[in-house]
């Protein structure tokens, strides 16, 4: 359908527009010859179309006594008719005649139509073709929208209107009669008083809801409308008919567009289906941009993330302490950039310190959080020698520092190598244990209990600490629950009672496993048990085997 000029207004749709070289009214002439009766084609004003193009006006209205008149109608629209006047009803001749004019005007209308149906595709495709032209150029997503908005007005001939968007966090339009949610992106012919009173249009914004539910929504006279909210506003804005439609992206809501005319206005089917097309244009374009936002976000934080794993895992100790009849391995797999688990052993005064840990959750809080626990401990450690003492202080500092739901389990040990003593206190950590008599072949374990509550959740707690002697030979393990709860596809826990089996079952086969074979067969078989299945928590352990010379005298350096 055609405008009139800039006007904004839709002129009436007329035969003339479809049917434009006389070859219908040629017909209806060669009819009358034939026929012996008047046989003529009039537009929609009722004026005469002759063969030649010529017209003359003739009389519109009802149908005289003893005239035929056949509709053409697109769209329900009627854009001309075919009259037929003379001869009696009851002459078969002229009943003939009457037959084959209404054959005649259905086939002219259906013509009529799919003429109709392919200019509004053709212009349909040449506006998506403009549009579609700048989201595959990578042209500015607000451009995008502009043209959307303003090739749906110009195409629709309509008179102002406006594109807004919702919060990207929104899931659909809120319940309340204020608007002040939504973005206007771009607008034409409304004042400004319009655009930001924040009232809605219609009822509980039924109007949106339906468009953001995927419907073209039409009202063809606002003042009469029972939907609309007040329509006095529509009379101070000069707005009379409404169409609107959503931006909408896999079901999820964008923004919607609406457009008015000041004039009351019908909406054909061809107008609702172009407004939709448009519309999913502009919810491409604002889709596409906030998915490249979206990306560079997660690339930035991915590599922020990268980075703090970097200094997180510089903070775990890369070399281990070489003491005369001790041999130590360690290791930490996170199961994510940042892990919450820690390890720590290093020397202190002729003592070996074996620290070993695991926060809550996972990410960067917890990261933050370890080390927190590893540096408040390693300090305290380095100041005062009771292990019940240092445990308590790094509690209260924890309660003091940190929220309810923010705790660590913490395992400290220390290892005189002079005496063979391990001091050990537990802060709710799963229990290491020792495994002797590996030189017989029938190695067995001793669980380290320990009774403290974890860190972080109750002040003034006290963790007491335990002694046990190390003899040649005897195997320490220390591990995080990540170990434990490793799981299988079909979601068994790993356990305590397969790390012990696994343990035992290498020892009692290879009585001079070294530290770091025990830790690298025992992280293998967690692997094979787990299979292809994502780790779901840090997996850290820290082996301490007793050798030679072990318990004798003076710790020795060993030189590297």
């Amino acid at each position: 359908m055609s405008t009139d000029g800039g006007a904004g207004r839709r002129r009436r749709v007329s035969i003339r527009d479809y049917i434009t070289d006389g070859s219908l009214a040629a017909l209806c002439a060669e009819l009358a010859s034939l026929t012996g009766s008047e046989i003529t084609l009039r537009d929609e004003r009722g004026e005469l179309i002759e063969s030649a193009g010529a017209g003359r006006l003739v009389a519109a209205g009802a149908a005289r006594e003893g005239e035929v008149e056949v509709p053409l109608l697109v769209e329900g629209a009627r854009i001309g008719s075919i009259v037929m006047r003379g001869g009696p009803a009851d002459d078969e001749a002229y009943v003939h005649t009457r037959s084959i004019l209404s054959l005649l005007g259905r086939a002219a209308s259906e013509l009529c139509a799919d003429v109709s149906e392919l200019r509004g595709r053709v212009k349909e495709l040449g506006v998506l073709e403009r549009l579609s032209s700048l989201l595959v150029g990578g042209g500015d997503p607000e451009d995008v929208l502009r043209e959307s908005f303003e090739s749906a007005l110009d195409v629709l001939g309509l008179d102002a209107g406006s594109l807004v968007l919702l919060p990207e966090d929104a899931d659909g339009i809120a319940r309340s009669n204020d608007e002040s949610e939504l973005e206007v992106k771009a607008s034409r012919g409304l004042s400004e008083g319009w655009l930001s009173s924040g009232a809605p249009l219609s009822r509980e914004r039924v109007f949106d809801r339906q468009a953001l539910d995927g419907e073209v929504v039409v009202s063809e006279d606002l003042l009469a409308d029972p939907r609309v909210v007040e329509p006095g506003r529509c009379v101070e804005e000069n707005l009379r008919s409404f169409i609107g439609a959503g931006l909408v992206v896999r079901g999820r809501p964008i923004g919607v567009m609406r457009l008015y005319s000041r004039t009351v206005r019908a909406f054909s089917e061809a107008d609702r289906r172009l407004l939709r097309s448009i519309g999913q244009q502009g919810a491409a374009a604002v889709e596409q941009a906030r998915l490249v936002e979206a990306r560079a976000r997660e690339r930035r934080v991915k590599r922020q993330l990268q980075l703090a794993g970097a200094v997180q895992a510089r903070m775990l100790p890369t070399k281990l302490p070489t003491l005369s009849g001790l041999d130590i391995a360690a290791r930490c797999e996170p199961s994510s950039d940042l892990g919450g688990d820690f390890f720590d052993v290093f020397e202190l005064g002729g003592r070996v310190v074996v620290l070993i840990g695991d926060v809550v959750g996972k990410g960067i809080a917890a990261a933050l959080l370890m080390s927190a626990v590893r540096a408040t401990l390693r300090a305290y450690l380095e100041r005062v020698d009771d292990l019940s003492r240092v445990m308590s202080m790094a509690n209260e500092a924890l309660c003091r520092d940190s929220l309810p739901n923010e705790f660590a389990t913490v395992w400290l040990g220390l290892i005189n190598p002079e005496t063979g003593e391990l001091t050990y206190c537990s802060a709710g950590h799963d229990p290491p244990f020792v495994v002797r008599d590996v030189a017989t072949g029938s190695p067995r374990l001793e669980e380290l209990p320990g009774d403290g509550l974890v860190l972080g959740v109750l002040g003034g707690e006290v963790y007491p600490a335990r002694t046990v002697r190390l003899r040649e030979g005897d195997v320490v393990f220390a591990y995080t629950d990540g170990v434990t709860d490793a799981a299988s596809f079909d979601r068994k826990r790993f356990g305590r009672a397969r790390l012990h089996a696994g343990v035992l079952e290498l020892l009692g086969r290879d009585a001079g496993a070294s530290a770091s074979r025990v830790l690298d067969q025992t992280m293998w078989h967690v692997r094979a048990f787990s299979g292809l299945a994502e780790r779901a928590d840090d997996e850290t352990a820290v082996v301490v085997r007793v050798g030679a010379g072990f318990g004798a005298g003076t710790p020795v350096p060993v030189s590297e």
